[in-house]
């Protein structure tokens, strides 16, 4: 197993706004043009993935060596953030082909990382995240997917559920149990696209994140070799929780983005839309309104950089920050979003403005990388010292 990585220095702020500002570009000229339509079409931009692939977009916290961009969970955070003022959908679904790359630098062998991480980094090849099951969400110690040790390979059988990405992935990291029954059963491994007895369920009809599949990945007695654990057998379930750290903090900068761009919608209607003949903007509820949620921004943006800070320093509590982070910043987003359709009126709830789509989109947020209420379990755990 490859050593745990040392925390990234940040970028030098010079560093930090060029690659930002090549972030903002490709966001704008890549994934807003096409966010609408390729909602309406539930199409998967393959292609355009590639090209943030290009981009350095594939790997952001992984070495170097692998074609990883190295850089620290703060950049990586005001990334995701500007990716997904173009689509928050589209921002997500890197965000979890990044977590997927983590895993595989931070846990996996000298082989598997030469194997996989070119590909990820690149996005020639993309990965998927395979923990939840139809009956295991919140409780993902209660997984039920088998791995059976079969001389010097692994046979694993089960279903996962709501899983992005799957049918295009290259790569399945799978959590599977090996052993006793609980966290301490649980075994990751690396599943190839192509390997026998793997297939997928049909695409989810989703409230949201239409641009991106959601799929069962249905294993029927698929056989990987021992070689493809990655860790150690039994270290399934820590890996798991250790990557839905940034993970969370990654999906909550997600909100952040789409929820800037809903606000700064919003800012512009109210001084274009005129009733009682004068602009929303002179109403004093509509100022106090915009006020809410700008301030209610900046301090989840707040949050979710301290969370970023901590993980990156590797800080005693810092799953509880991104706990705090991921909880209030996708409950601050939803909330600034759906204000943003409500100070559009009518006009927010049609398509063509796009309000619409970043409610739908945000709104998942609070349910996945654990639910808001598993957030406030996992603070209340920490502060009470159980």
């Amino acid at each position: 197993m490859s050593m745990t990585m040392s925390p990234s220095p940040a970028l030098a702020d010079d560093e930090r706004a060029a690659i930002l500002e090549a972030v903002r570009d490709f966001a704008e000229t890549e994934l807003a043009p096409h966010a609408l339509e390729w909602d309406e079409t539930k199409t998967f931009p393959v292609d355009t993935l590639r090209r943030a692939g290009e981009l350095g977009l594939g790997g952001i916290y992984v070495r170097e060596d692998v074609g990883g961009s190295a850089l620290s969970r703060a950049d990586a955070v005001a990334i995701f953030e500007e990716l997904a003022v173009g689509d928050p959908a589209i921002a997500a679904y890197v965000t979890i082909h990044n977590m997927v790359a983590w895993m595989i630098d931070t846990y996996g062998s000298d082989a598997q990382r030469q194997e996989w991480l070119p590909m990820l980094t690149s996005m020639q090849g993309l990965g998927s995240y395979c923990l939840t099951e139809p009956g295991a969400g919140s409780d993902a110690a209660a997984i039920t997917t088998s791995a059976i040790r079969d001389g010097d390979d692994f046979v694993l059988t089960g279903v996962k559920q709501f899983i992005s990405g799957a049918g295009s992935s290259s790569v399945y990291i799978v959590m599977a149990r090996s052993g006793e029954p609980g966290a301490r059963g649980i075994t990751a491994f690396l599943v190839p696209a192509d390997a026998a007895g793997l297939s997928f369920g049909a695409n989810e009809k989703k409230m949201g994140w239409n641009t991106q599949p959601t799929r069962q990945v249905i294993l029927d007695e698929v056989r990987v070799p021992a070689a493809s654990v990655l860790g150690s057998e039994g270290q399934g379930f820590k890996i798991a929780m250790s990557a839905l750290d940034g993970g969370r903090i990654n999906i909550a900068a997600c909100s952040l983005g789409g929820a800037q761009w809903a606000l700064d919608r919003a800012i512009r209607y109210v001084h274009e839309r005129f009733t009682f003949g004068e602009p929303l903007a002179e109403k004093q509820s509509v100022v106090f309104t915009l006020a809410d949620m700008a301030t209610e921004l900046r301090a989840a943006r707040a949050l979710v950089r301290d969370a970023a800070a901590a993980l990156d320093a590797k800080a005693d509590d810092a799953s509880m920050q991104c706990a705090m982070a991921k909880r209030y910043a996708t409950d601050a987003g939803f909330r600034v979003a759906n204000e943003a359709l409500q100070l559009h009126g009518g006009y927010g709830y049609l398509h063509e403005y796009g309000i619409e789509k970043v409610v739908r989109d945000l709104r998942v947020h609070q349910i996945l990388e654990g639910t808001n209420e598993i957030m406030r379990v996992i603070i209340g755990r920490e502060l009470l010292g159980a």
